[in-house]
């Protein structure tokens, strides 16, 4: 039987696909509303800056890092109320309603995390909304520091092997920008988001969208070349399999550090 208070999968898709989100004003608020922001926050995938901290906490390997193996617990503290300091003043706009669609869009492969764990705890992570090349980032926390960052990093890495192109932080903040988001206006979001859905090319294989299932993990060495996008979950774990090839397999951070700061 179908949740009523769920916002309905197809129409919250829609809405990504046309450069529109959902937001509420509390964690208790049973209404939404739908907002295309003026000025729009992204994170060009070529220019993810790599602090020396940064760098530092991704090659001593000090975090496990997973994707969708606890969407649910990050999905939870993301949603948790905030430190009075925080950015957004505290208050969540993660609503219950909010939260169980997003947890359906999960279950039906449209939603994903990364999560980091020191010693079996989850310390960090982050989750969001992926359709063709596209990946919108909707929050992400962290317990201890850099957790959020490396989870972020992973991210990108795992788009930039996968073939993705547009990672969609939303609104900028300052924890963002000195990571290398960026604000643009919204119409010029919304150019690249078109350009990020375009149609494969004839010839090409069919393209899985970054998104659902994909297409598994072996055709990651020519995703780029032939045009083809991989699901986040097959683009993560061609990113383990990747730097396993490059002789990283004890130490995948290592080589996301190294490949990133190359570009950065």
């Amino acid at each position: 039987m179908e949740n009523p208070d769920l916002i309905d999968p197809a129409l919250l898709l829609l809405a990504y696909r046309g450069g529109v989100f959902p937001m509420a004003d509390s964690r208790d608020d049973p209404e939404i509303f739908w907002v295309e922001p003026k000025r729009r926050g992204i994170l060009p995938l070529d220019g993810f800056r790599v602090s020396h901290s940064l760098a530092r906490s991704l090659r001593r390997g000090k975090f496990t890092v997973t994707c969708n193996t606890a969407f649910d617990l990050v999905l939870d503290a993301c949603a948790a109320p905030r430190r009075a300091e925080a950015e957004d003043g505290g208050e969540t706009w993660i609503s219950e309603r909010i939260a169980a669609s997003y947890r359906e869009l999960h279950r039906l492969g449209h939603a994903h995390s990364i999560e980091c764990w020191i010693d079996g705890a989850l310390v960090g992570g982050l989750y969001g909304v992926g359709f063709e090349r596209v990946f919108c980032g909707e929050s992400m926390f962290s317990r201890v520091p850099d957790a959020s960052k490396v989870a972020l990093a992973w991210l990108v890495a795992a788009m930039r092997i996968g073939g993705a192109e547009l990672l969609d932080c939303q609104f900028i903040t300052s924890h963002l920008a000195s990571l290398g988001a960026v604000e643009i206006p919204q119409k010029r979001y919304l150019a690249m988001l078109r350009e990020a859905m375009r149609p494969k090319e004839p010839g090409l294989p069919v393209q899985s969208g970054f998104s659902g299932l994909g297409a598994g993990a072996a055709g990651a060495g020519a995703a780029s070349a032939l045009g083809v996008v991989l699901a986040l979950p097959d683009a993560f774990g061609a990113l383990l399999e990747t730097a396993k090839s490059a002789g990283f397999s004890s130490s995948p951070g290592k080589f996301i550090a190294q490949s990133l700061t190359q570009t950065s």
